[in-house]
């Protein structure tokens, strides 16, 4: 009897085009891989294109571990308008002449926007506000103002400025912003508008890179193949290699923590690592003193030499 084919397992990049929710492209995955466990470790708004991270069957444990990874985006500005979301996709709240603004005029409120911040999430944000969220209670009529948060900006720079053409027409930035997880990209649209008197929104956002791992290669989402999606898959080890120390196991430290059970730790081995063996994920350990303890197992076969 033929064996059971082997159920997905692994991390998929997929750069979501603009227009879908990151929810649509999750089911395009589960479509194309034949399996319903896929998750992300990030969504993107609609109107936002790059990356998103999917983890596939087993690999989904490891979405927790690369949420709070620090992220890379470009985005465009639009100077002399404020919306009620923070960016092009809201109603406008407020219009100002920015055709007197220049280049120049960006360096100070960029340096302040810069670095270790407290920043104001926008009143449409997926943050819980008593339980609901705030895009909910926004959209039921509710004025929200979420308190401000610390993040990190480690990189806001100017890639081009583009003229007001008139009186009635925004100025133009395009930008890109390495940062903290949590940051949001159109609060600092929003005030680098308020700091310049004009009012701005976010007009064009794409993400091109999570942590290690970049949106260049990656295939659409909603073109994802009928056939062969599986082979699009980094592998557990290799995904978890590239965010988390490695801790190399040998068949005794390998069987102990399959089972549960904690095993000596090697010099040099610290923290949160990830417990490889051979090029097999055995899952996810915590260095204790002397020990390495299991926090998250991963599947194991009945033929593996070390079970």
């Amino acid at each position: 009897m033929p064996a059971a084919p082997t159920a997905p397992d692994g991390i998929l990049l997929v750069d979501k085009p603009q227009g879908i929710t990151s929810h649509t492209a999750v089911s395009r995955a589960r479509r194309a891989l034949g399996t319903r466990k896929v998750g992300h470790a990030g969504t993107l708004d609609p109107m936002a294109t790059g990356l998103l991270i999917l983890g596939v069957g087993p690999s989904t444990r490891l979405l927790t571990h690369m949420v709070g990874l620090d992220k890379t985006y470009t985005a465009t500005i639009a100077l002399g308008a404020a919306t009620t979301t923070d960016d092009a996709e809201g109603e406008v709240t407020t219009r100002a002449d920015a055709s007197q603004l220049s280049g120049d005029d960006l360096t100070t409120p960029i340096a302040a926007l810069t670095g270790d911040i407290e920043q104001r999430p926008s009143a449409v944000s997926a943050i819980k506000v008593d339980g609901e969220r705030a895009y909910a209670r926004v959209r039921a009529g509710e004025e929200v103002e979420l308190a401000a948060r610390p993040v990190t900006v480690s990189r806001f720079e100017v890639l081009g400025f583009r003229p007001a053409a008139s009186a009635d027409r925004p100025a133009e930035v395009d930008v890109v912003v390495d940062c903290s997880s949590g940051t949001y990209i159109r609060a600092l649209a929003r005030d680098l508008g308020e700091a310049l008197g004009v009012g701005g929104h976010l007009s064009a956002l794409r993400r091109t890179r999570v942590g290690p791992f970049e949106v260049d290669g990656a295939p659409i989402a909603d073109a994802l193949p009928a056939e062969g999606a599986a082979e699009l898959l980094v592998p557990p080890a290799a995904a978890a290699a590239r965010i988390l120390p490695v801790a190399q196991l040998d068949d005794e430290r390998a069987a102990n923590l399959m089972h549960g059970r904690r095993t000596p730790a090697l010099e040099g081995e610290r923290g949160i690592v990830a417990a490889i063996h051979g090029e097999r994920l055995i899952g996810i350990a915590r260095v204790s003193g002397s020990r390495l303890l299991p926090v998250t197992n991963f599947p194991v076969s009945a033929a593996d030499p070390t079970v």
